[in-house]
């Protein structure tokens, strides 16, 4: 059991990092491209968040569970039988992939309101012959309960991507390319990573040297893994697309719908681009949202007790709903120097204003989904995902229109709140009660930080100019709002002695600020 435990703080650090890496990065792509440039890669992002979401937490989970499943009877045949039927499986869906967005690269392009799109989509379409390999090699050793060629391969990824992205941006700019022509470096960079991925686990799988592979199984043992893989496995792959299938929606009707509202679209394109700068600030507030509840996960799914895995679920609840809150009410407190600091000026400041106040809900939705998935209600969390998307789509027809793109970032919170909504509805009545506990706590912490944010930059407001003001401004704010919010937090009853002796690092901040 300890090594599962370590295995699990493998995954979870080296998540970690690469959601961090993943969302940092856009900011300097953004800094040199441009909001065109930056619009144009985002409207091809979500799809390769697909692929990722097929490689790294959809189909791994689903072969791992079925080879750690053979194993442990111990059944060699069977484990044989789940590797030859993934392998087959993950294939046919990967070149099935390849081949739609391949052959229909101009079509998609149309849909998404920009023909010369088409070139890059085709590009990308790659990347589905790639992940098949990298789903079926992470699976197998995390079936093995051996979590490092994961981990390893998912910051290899994430590192050389990065690098060959801005690496090769800045060399097709120096050169004189377009913005279309960065899209294609970006994407290139994007494929390095994924080799770069593949060539880790084939070295990790050259090291162990697998046996047993080569014997026979019945065909209908390999069958039925097959259609688990096609049932289960896409059901977990649905589970984790949240952050990926909405900004989809967005690629397909941000444009077309100003389009059609009378909005030019080389202008819509720079709104879709502003728009953008949205992204790594919700994935960078989800983050830090998730990344302490999400940690609790594997301990509920491996408690023996119920007490124990409900007081672990509770927790996890709580922790999401105080930094949730607290992360999407700074950013929104603090949004207008943020903006300039990171992306060089104010433009869409409203915008991003109510895209921040989704943060606290897509906190809830990921862990309320984790959860889920944790006490065995994997269809649950999927439909919640199904709503969301569902919720988007009709918001997007209906707020565009009217306010612009006001409006799609209104729908953006709107249906990350309607995801919210429903998978929090659904979890345990425990679970749901001490959300309810720590609401008043929350409120007033965030109201005494809200109150102190606005007076900050009422005073900084007659001195206030330029990108490195800015930077001072709301490195400043954050760190002032945190101290206080953190301080209120501590000083309520959201968490019980116990839960707080837990923390060394707050307990010896609750001591130095008199909680109790």
């Amino acid at each position: 059991m300890g090594n599962a435990w370590k295995g699990a703080a493998v995954l979870t650090a080296a998540a970690l990092v690469t959601k961090l890496l993943s969302a940092l990065y856009r900011i300097p792509y953004q800094n040199m491209v441009g909001d065109i440039g930056f619009y144009i890669y985002q409207q091809i992002y979500p799809i390769y968040g697909i692929v990722v979401a097929l490689s790294l937490t959809g189909y791994p989970v689903a072969v791992s569970r079925l080879i750690a499943e053979r194993r442990a009877v111990p059944d060699a045949a069977g484990a044989a039988a789940v590797g030859r039927a993934a392998l087959f499986v993950l294939g046919a869906i990967g070149a099935a992939l390849f081949a739609l967005l391949y052959i229909g690269a101009e079509t998609v392009a149309l849909w998404m309101g920009d023909r010369r799109l088409e070139p890059l989509l085709r590009q990308l379409s790659f990347s589905f012959l790639l992940f098949p390999p990298l789903a079926w090699l992470r699976g197998y050793f995390q079936g093995r309960h051996d979590m490092a060629p994961t981990a390893m391969s998912q910051v290899v990824e994430q590192s050389v991507r990065v690098t060959a992205i801005l690496g090769l941006s800045y060399w097709v700019l120096r050169r004189g390319g377009d913005d279309y022509a960065c899209g294609m470096a970006a994407i290139a960079g994007t494929l390095a990573g994924m080799v770069a991925a593949l060539f880790v686990l084939l070295c990790f799988l050259v090291q162990r040297r697998p046996q047993g592979w080569r014997e026979p199984a019945p065909p209908a043992l390999t069958r039925r893994f097959a259609r688990h893989l096609l049932t289960a496995g896409s059901l977990v792959c649905l589970t984790n697309m949240a952050l990926t299938l909405i900004p989809l929606v967005d690629s397909f009707l941000f444009v077309p719908l100003l389009k059609e509202a009378g909005t030019k679209l080389n202008e819509g394109q720079w709104l879709k681009g502003v728009y953008d700068r949205g992204q790594p600030l919700i994935q960078l507030g989800t983050v830090v949202g998730t990344s302490f509840s999400l940690a609790l996960v594997p301990l509920i799914s491996g408690a023996r007790r119920p007490d124990d895995a409900t007081a672990h679920g509770a927790l996890a609840i709580r922790i999401a709903a105080v930094i949730g809150a607290g992360a999407s009410l700074g950013l929104v407190c603090l949004i207008r120097p943020i903006n300039q600091m990171l992306f060089e000026n104010t433009h869409g400041s409203l915008l991003l204003a109510v895209l921040s106040a989704s943060v606290f809900f897509t906190t809830i939705a990921l862990t309320a989904s984790a959860l889920l998935q944790g006490i065995g209600r994997e269809r649950i969390a999927a439909v919640g995902v199904a709503i969301g998307v569902a919720g988007k789509m009709a918001l997007m027809h209906w707020f565009v229109p009217l306010w612009g793109a006001l409006g799609a970032a209104a729908a953006t919170t709107g249906a990350y709140a309607l995801m919210a909504a429903f998978l929090y509805a659904a979890l345990p009545r425990e679970y749901r009660a001490a959300g309810y506990r720590c609401a008043f706590p929350i409120v007033k912490a965030a109201a005494v930080m809200v109150i102190v944010l606005r007076g900050y930059l009422w005073v900084l407001t007659s001195a206030f100019g330029g990108r490195l003001w800015a930077a001072v401004a709301a490195l400043g704010g954050s760190a002032i709002g945190a101290a206080v919010y953190v301080a209120c937090i501590v000083k309520s009853r959201a968490f019980s002695e116990r839960e707080w002796s837990t923390l060394p690092f707050v307990s010896s901040f609750r001591l130095r600020i008199g909680g109790k």
